[in-house]
This record gives structure tokens, C-alpha cells and sequence, in this order.
């Protein structure tokens, strides 16, 4: 197998547009999956392919045959996208300089969006509905879930604390959790 993959490289390197065609269809998946995993776009990943079997087609002389000649391809297929990042690169800006304008300089106002009172109580609001949802569970699947997800004890410990078996709290665990989805639902 290697041995006809040197043959086709020769075979490249003395013109043959088929041989190295050979070597567009071994490779072309890989070089298209290493490509579109560094650029995550299918349309650039596709040009970039292109790109990189006509680099390794007008370099294909100084391939050295000690090595394979997938990894000589491969990091000319990385080193294409790295340069394709490079070039895409955007301008930034300082927020900390003046901007000058025709008119004069000013200031970067950036307003704070980090904060959202709204989001703040709609989050207050589902723990208070969690929590409430929890208080209406038969207290044996109440204590399991407290236990579980309050205390954060293992299946072993509960099943000791409440003197049942382990499978029984798997058993209530999962019950009391299907009875919350249903109440949950309707809030």
C-alpha cells in the first residue's frame, strides 16, 4: 500500500494529473474534516480544501519520502486555515482610548448589560415554584429528593438514613422527580 502511494506521488511529481487526483480523493475527506474542525464553517472549509491540494500540488517537489505523506498533507491543510483565521482576524477596538471623529474626540459608552432584574426574578420565581412543588410530594418521595438534591447524599446514605433498600430509593428518586416534571408543567 505505501509502496503504491510513493508510486503515485512520483507519478504526481512527473505531471500526472491523474496520479495526483488519486491523492485529491484518498484525502480529501480527512483534509476537509482537519479543515472544517479549525474554521467550523463548511463553505470556507470546502475553499480551503481547494487550496490546500493546489499548495501540495505546486510544493509536491519537496515532499520528502522519508515521511507520510498524509501528515506532510495534513499540516499544509492546517497551516491553510491557520493562515485563512489570520487574514479573517477582526479589527478591535479599544474602549479604554478615545475614538477620534471628524468632529472632535469622544468617549466608548458601552452600556452594562450584564445584569437583568427580570431574569433575577424569574429565577427567584422557579426556586420558589421548585421549591413549593417539593412541599406538595408525599413526604416519602419528599425526603428522598431533599436528601438527594438539597443534601447532596449518595443513594447509599439515604437508603440508610431511611432504613430501605438502595433500589427502593432509586425507585422513589425517580418517581418523585416524574411527579415534579408533571407539577412543574403546569406553573
Amino acid at each position: 500500500m505505501e509502496n503504491d502511494e510513493h508510486k503515485i506521488i512520483a507519478d504526481a511529481l512527473n505531471g500526472n494529473q491523474k496520479a495526483f487526483r488519486k491523492l485529491n480523493e484518498k484525502y480529501r475527506v480527512s483534509v476537509f474534516h482537519i479543515i472544517s474542525k479549525i474554521v467550523r464553517n463548511t463553505d470556507t472549509a470546502n475553499d480551503l480544501v481547494q487550496e490546500t491540494f493546489m499548495k501540495a500540488f505546486n510544493s509536491l517537489a519537496s515532499y520528502r519520502s522519508e515521511y507520510k505523506f498524509s501528515t506532510w498533507l495534513y499540516k499544509i491543510a492546517a497551516n491553510c486555515s491557520i493562515d485563512f483565521l489570520r487574514k479573517k482576524r477582526i479589527k478591535a477596538l479599544s474602549l479604554d482610548r478615545e475614538l477620534d471623529t471628524g468632529d472632535g474626540k469622544v468617549e466608548i459608552e458601552v452600556a452594562d448589560q450584564s445584569y437583568n432584574p427580570e431574569n433575577d426574578m424569574v429565577r427567584k420565581q422557579q426556586r420558589f415554584s421548585i421549591a413549593g412543588a417539593i412541599e406538595e410530594l408525599p413526604e416519602k418521595y419528599k425526603m428522598v429528593i431533599i436528601y438527594r438534591h438539597k443534601d447532596d447524599k449518595s443513594y447509599e446514605e439515604i437508603a440508610e438514613l431511611m432504613d430501605i433498600p438502595v433500589g427502593t430509593v432509586k425507585a422513589r428518586i425517580f418517581r418523585a422527580r416524574e411527579l415534579l416534571k408533571k407539577k412543574l408543567k403546569g406553573i
